[in-house]
């Protein structure tokens, strides 16, 4: 009948399709061969964030969007001057804010952060700071560059390198504790996508690790604070470790860097991280 014959060719093509396939070869492609048709990387996200960050005064934070997770930048630099402070950047109310939170808090803690009277007082009468967030056409808002602006701060001012494998995300107050914020998924997303594998988070945030992606967690390392301290310890370069030292690190092949000597320099005394397997 008809449909018996219908029936018999479409099973017959069905039948030297998959015959076809399993013929087939597969094809290898080598990342040289991807180059050639699309050329070479546009942007190379582990190493930038590792030559931005080559000198004392700059910190990575993590912002969160309407479009998703970003990385962003806090530059710090000081000048002679009265002790003023300049922000720029198109940073809005509630992160200017988190500046004047975060200087206030190094001022009453001068002694701890190992600055000496003669630098304090220098910080508050004879030098003035200008606090940079790049990209100035991205309006920013928000308190959780908090960490982020007291680090980049605490670097400059102790002299001190900030880790270049770090990103940081949470909210100070006057007291130093670090508060929860919001857009966590998006903002460990990002630095997984910078090739960033550590973040320093607010311990209040743990919760929201459950959110993320299997991949990235498998992939991350967090370390959860309480108190700006914690912040500091981890993502500041040991005060032993000179700046030359540490400009090795600055490849972003996510090794340590070397001294002369071959001597493996550690980058921090990292605090307890969190398990990757959250349950």
């Amino acid at each position: 009948s008809a449909a018996a014959s219908a029936a018999a060719a479409s099973a017959a093509l069905l039948e030297a399709r998959e015959a076809a396939t399993a013929a087939a070869a597969p094809i290898a492609l080598s990342v040289a061969d991807i180059e050639r048709v699309l050329g070479p990387p546009r942007f190379e996200p582990r190493r930038d964030v590792a030559r931005r960050i080559t000198k004392p005064g700059i910190a990575l934070g993590l912002a969160a969007t309407v479009f998703g997770g970003e990385t962003l930048f806090v530059e710090v630099e000081q000048v002679a001057g009265k002790g003023a402070v300049q922000m720029t950047g198109n940073i809005k109310e509630v992160m200017q804010e988190s500046v004047k939170a975060a200087l206030t808090w190094i001022r009453a803690n001068v002694a701890e952060l190992g600055l000496a009277k003669t630098a304090s007082e220098a910080l508050l009468n004879t030098t003035d700071l200008h606090i940079h967030f790049p990209e100035g056409a991205t309006p920013k808002d928000g308190p959780s560059a908090g960490v982020t602006i007291t680090t980049a701060l605490t670097s400059l001012l102790t002299g001190r390198l900030v880790r270049n494998d770090v990103a940081m995300t949470g909210e100070i107050t006057l007291r130093g504790l670090v508060l929860p914020v919001g857009g966590i998924k998006e903002k460990v997303v990002a630095a997984h996508r910078a090739g960033v594998r550590t973040v320093l988070l607010p311990q209040a945030n743990e919760k929201d690790l459950r959110e993320l992606p299997q991949k990235v967690l498998d992939e991350m390392q967090f370390e959860l604070v309480s108190d700006v301290r914690e912040v500091i310890r981890a993502a500041l370069v040991p005060a032993d470790v000179t700046e030359a030292e540490a400009a090795g690190s600055a490849s972003g092949d996510g090794s340590e860097p070397a001294t002369d000597d071959g001597r493996q320099v550690p980058l921090s005394h990292p605090l307890p991280s969190v398990p990757t397997g959250v349950p």
